[in-house]
């Protein structure tokens, strides 16, 4: 994808809509701009609103109960659930606070009387399944029709009792070995009236790029941050008490990794078979086959849109000062925008490396 110099200013503004239906309400007035874009997680938006504007309606502007838009020259960048404001009555501000469409999930559980139980299914299909079930209890409408199938199998099974919590079931499957990267996308509804909708988007890892980043060039690349602690020459992942004190347990290793032994150990207490806890131990001994560099950058402005760096796509970054020597591909964890009072833009993104993310190929 090439680089993109000069690009015209964006206009950005905020709508609020009906979280059960996505319909526009209004257009909400606003003095900042900022939110995160985070690989396989929620996300979040802050956006500043006059206390005294009228658009800010306490009857309809709820919070846990409507939705939020940012729109970029009228296009949905990011799309989420207000669930917090804060009114500074001496500045007379009012800052809203939301997550991503992943936060919905949060509250919602797989609570069908006969609780939910699949053997060898395409994990696409499972996450279809969850969806049409929300969706058909008094859900958001999250739309599943880009999901397809692949290849990769799963086996779950929890009972009503258990009244498993559906964003965690969509977290633990993505990080399963052969896992997956989603997001959620905001998104015009055709139709009559202005809809907001939200549709969930799978993506193969390392199946996105994007483009060639240079300190100083193109970019500056304000920190990096190097982490050892989730080194592990051996992985235990066990599974839930099976009533007599024994767990079953699934383990895998790094044996080329030099050093001393370490050993990394997690817990999945709703998982009852070793079956399901070999692909839990090979992405935690992955993981840990390496320290993983974490650098973070703003780019330059005017050079790039937004849209051509999505959480998860790989691509290249250069940096050359000091102990940091980077020539390398990296994979976005999260990527913000702020927008001030201005109109001005600016992106930056958080990245990790690349070879962490290969180690549990999708």
């Amino acid at each position: 994808m090439a680089e993109q110099v000069g690009l015209m200013a964006a206009r950005y503004s905020v709508v609020q809509t009906d979280l059960a239906t996505g319909a526009v309400v209004t257009e909400l007035p606003v003095t900042g701009i900022g939110y995160t874009d985070t690989l396989n997680a929620a996300g979040t938006a802050t956006v500043g609103v006059p206390l005294a504007a009228p658009e800010a309606d306490p009857a309809t502007l709820i919070v846990g109960s409507s939705g939020l838009a940012v729109l970029r020259n009228d296009s949905p960048m990011w799309g989420g659930i207000l669930w917090g404001a804060s009114a500074d009555l001496a500045a007379g501000t009012l800052t809203l606070s939301a997550s991503g469409f992943h936060s919905y999930y949060s509250h919602r559980f797989l609570d069908a009387k006969n609780g939910y139980t699949t053997t060898s299914s395409d994990q696409a299909l499972i996450l279809k399944e969850w969806f049409a079930y929300a969706n058909a209890n008094g859900g958001i409408g999250t739309d599943t029709a880009t999901v397809t199938t692949t290849g990769h199998l799963r086996s779950r099974k929890w009972s009503f009792y258990e009244f498993k919590n559906m964003a965690e079931a969509i977290d633990e499957m993505a990080d399963d070995l052969n896992g997956f990267n989603f997001r959620y996308e905001a998104y015009w509804l055709a139709g009559v009236g202005r809809r907001v909708g939200n549709r969930f988007r799978l993506a193969r890892r390392n199946s996105a790029s994007f483009p060639q980043l240079e300190h100083r060039v193109n970019c500056n690349v304000t920190a990096v941050d190097y982490d050892g602690t989730q080194l592990a020459t051996q992985a235990y992942a066990f599974g839930a008490d099976l009533g007599t004190g024994a767990k079953p347990y699934a383990s895998s290793g790094n044996p080329a990794l030099t050093g001393p032994r370490r050993v990394a150990v997690a817990t999945y207490a709703d998982i009852k078979t070793t079956a399901s806890l070999i692909t839990k131990a090979a992405a935690i001994a992955n993981v840990g086959s390496q320290p993983i560099a974490v650098p973070t950058l703003t780019l330059y402005p005017d050079r790039f849109t937004p849209s051509q760096f999505t959480p998860g796509a790989v691509g290249t970054v250069i940096a050359d000062s000091g102990y940091v020597a980077l020539f390398e591909e990296f994979v976005i964890t999260e990527r913000g925008v702020e927008v001030d009072a201005n109109g001005t833009e600016t992106v930056s993104l958080a990245l990790a490396s690349k070879d962490v993310f290969n180690a549990n190929p999708g």
